[in-house]
């Protein structure tokens, strides 16, 4: 029985396949880019769920793409394509909600249309769902919100740090990874949609300084003024929102997680592979995802 993986080339999706080829378990991984499998454990679709036509005989779906996507190609069957579904979501869903920049809420409502979507289809088939909402991932070196931040002070040696008293939970995306086998596993978490955090709270400015002491090379601090970042906020549109947020607790409540399924997330502890820097970063990444270190 085969687990398809849509979004399979996401940093979640890095370390389910790794987890899925230990556990003996094939995997059919769908990406919009062309891949090549590193042996028989994947076999790699290059697409998306735009164009795939519906499937049958599956033992899990499993989706870290969009929502809205997946809900419309689940509408494209009369049978179920898999007894049992985990996707994830997105804490953005609660912590945007309000955001005043259009674009934000935006994104809220293609998650709010996705969610129900997905819900009310897996409903018409059949099929057990659980869906997911995490808050800041990291962990593969793919993540688009501190990976970048550190690839940029390694090429420059200088290190912006806002101060931000907001809350921050940062989860390793293997810790998610995780959590998606026991939801398929355990059918507790059936028809729920779970929280889910890192296992360390910390501000917004510590999350950054933990950023830059990660790294493999020294680099220069340069603290920001609040004032500084409000007026960058005014005058550059695309750090508006995340600007507005770092002095607001952006965080879940892993309680249901916990109870359910023994969701216990690792604390807030990065190295230099975990962000895509430093010399062979790859390999020691997937020497941690073979549990090599």
């Amino acid at each position: 029985m085969t687990t398809f993986v849509v979004g399979a080339s996401s940093q979640i999706g890095y370390f389910l396949l790794n987890r899925l080829r230990h556990a003996g378990r094939p995997a059919l991984a769908l990406s919009r880019q062309q891949r090549v499998a590193a042996d028989d454990s994947v076999q790699w679709l290059q697409g998306s769920l735009d164009t795939l036509a519906p499937m049958q005989g599956l033992d899990a779906i499993v989706s870290f793409g969009p929502l809205l996507g997946l809900g419309q190609w689940l509408q494209l069957h009369d049978q179920a394509p898999a007894p049992a579904l985990v996707a994830t979501s997105s804490m953005s869903i609660l912590s945007k909600a309000g955001s005043a920049q259009p674009h934000e809420r935006a994104v809220v409502d293609q998650l709010v249309r996705g969610e129900a979507l997905v819900r009310a289809q897996c409903q018409r088939l059949g099929m057990r769902w659980t869906i997911l909402r995490p808050t800041l991932i990291y962990g593969a070196g793919r993540d688009r919100s501190l990976t970048p931040i550190a690839r940029r002070a390694v090429r420059s040696r200088l290190f912006p740090l806002p101060g931000g008293g907001g809350l921050r939970q940062p989860v390793h995306a293997d810790d998610l990874a995780a959590l998606v086998l026991r939801a398929l596993a355990d059918g507790r978490a059936d028809g729920r949609i779970l929280e889910a955090g890192g296992g360390e709270r910390l501000t917004a400015g510590q999350m950054f300084w933990r950023v830059r002491q990660a790294l493999p090379v020294a680099t220069l601090p340069l603290p920001v003024p609040d004032t500084l970042m409000q007026l960058a906020g005014r005058l550059v549109p695309a750090v508006r929102g995340p600007v507005s947020r770092l002095q607001s607790d952006l965080v879940a409540d892993n309680t249901a997680a916990q109870s359910l399924l023994g969701y216990a997330p690792r604390a807030f502890s990065l190295q230099s592979w975990m962000l895509g820097v430093g010399p062979g970063w790859q390999q020691r990444l997937q020497q941690q995802a073979d549990g090599e270190i």
